[in-house]
């Protein structure tokens, strides 16, 4: 976005927020104070809603530059105007197939940086709750046995945490890791080979994260089978998936990996999307301890059904997609809006831009 396209005042552009999130009164005075000029619409509407058209009214598309939305994407021929979509989801992969997305050039931004603190909570709970066996003391305080798990348990300290997908999540998953006396081995599909390209340009909450790449002992990038199993055969002790969805990430994790991570019976964390890994093959791993065990907050299929056998498989801990659920959700997705306002009126790049040749 060239320098001369600033407009500091935001005057003439028109801000479309679309959401199910309640109370945001707070947040649009904000974000009206910060530019008085920007005309600004707010519409509830559910987060999984995709009909646009049908729900919003022709009067409020008309000349709207920017939208913040979930899943509605407006036709292209509704917004002529528009500039700007920034997404309330970290991940694009629900928008990639709309004609907004695949026949123009409006920018689509995500939400990217908002689930780190909550997420890596939630990775870090589940995995110190099967080093623990938190699972099993509760089932006896439901039996109101007072009995002991046999075995001593391992702490973190000295344990090696692999992250497939160094985005937001896993930086800040490495600096709760690294503070309980971790190492942390990093993957991403591009090399980064110098202290520049290590560095993370998208949303973070302030003093959280890894923004410099810093924390990583090691790091491992590449598209083959060869440089994934490099990575998920270097010593680790469990292993946290924070990929996107994409043609190439689905069922990255299968039979032959599950073997390379058999070496050192890794605990694996999916906090990606479900169809990742191959349910099968990690049935199969936990069954037969090929794995110490796993946590899931995103299955494939998702909803798990009733009767699936994941339900009831060695050593698993399977939450509903909850992992990236905070009180303080809404607040940072309109920290990312903010300043993408800030950087259209600065005539600046914007922040978490989606990449149409990656997808994400």
């Amino acid at each position: 976005m060239a320098e001369s396209s600033a407009n500091k005042s935001l005057k003439g552009h028109k801000l479309i927020v679309l959401t199910e999130f309640k109370p945001i009164d707070y947040l649009i005075r904000d974000i009206q104070t910060e530019f008085p000029y920007l005309e600004i619409i707010s519409r509830y509407v559910s987060w999984h809603s995709t009909k646009g058209d049908e729900e919003i009214p022709d009067s409020d598309w008309h000349g709207a530059t920017i939208l913040m939305t979930g899943s509605t994407i407006p036709k292209p021929e509704k917004v002529k105007k528009l500039k700007l979509v920034q997404l309330f989801s970290a991940g694009a992969n629900h928008v990639l197939d709309t004609p907004l997305f695949k026949d123009t050039d409006v920018a689509f931004c995500t939400a990217n940086g908002v689930h780190g603190p909550q997420i890596s909570e939630w990775i870090i709970a589940t995995y110190l709750a099967n080093q623990h066996s938190i699972p099993k003391y509760l089932d006896f305080q439901r039996e109101k046995r007072w009995q002991k798990v046999e075995g001593e348990p391992y702490d973190a300290v000295a344990q090696r945490v692999g992250i497939l997908g160094y985005g937001s999540i896993g930086r800040q998953t490495a600096r709760v890791c690294t503070a309980m006396g971790m190492s942390v081995h990093a993957y991403t599909l591009h090399p980064r080979d110098t202290p520049e390209s290590r560095r993370d340009h998208s949303y973070s909450p302030p003093g959280l994260g890894d923004p410099e790449g810093a924390l990583p002992q090691k790091w491992f990038s590449g598209e083959s089978k060869e440089d994934l199993h490099a990575f998920l055969g270097s010593g680790l002790d469990l292993l946290v998936i924070a990929l996107p969805l994409t043609p190439k990430t689905t069922k990255l994790i299968s039979t032959a990996e599950f073997k390379v991570l058999g070496k050192k019976r890794t605990f694996v964390s999916n906090i990606g999307r479900g169809p990742i890994v191959d349910s099968e093959a990690l049935y199969e791993a936990l069954e037969t301890e090929t794995i110490r065990g796993a946590a899931l907050d995103v299955t494939d299929p998702e909803p798990l059904p009733d009767g699936d056998k994941l339900w009831s498989a060695k050593n698993v801990i399977i939450t509903p997609h909850i992992s990236g659920r905070s009180r303080s959700y809404k607040d940072r997705s309109f920290a990312i809006l903010k300043a993408n306002l800030t950087a259209l009126a600065e005539g600046r790049d914007f922040m978490n831009r989606v990449n149409r040749k990656d997808g994400y």
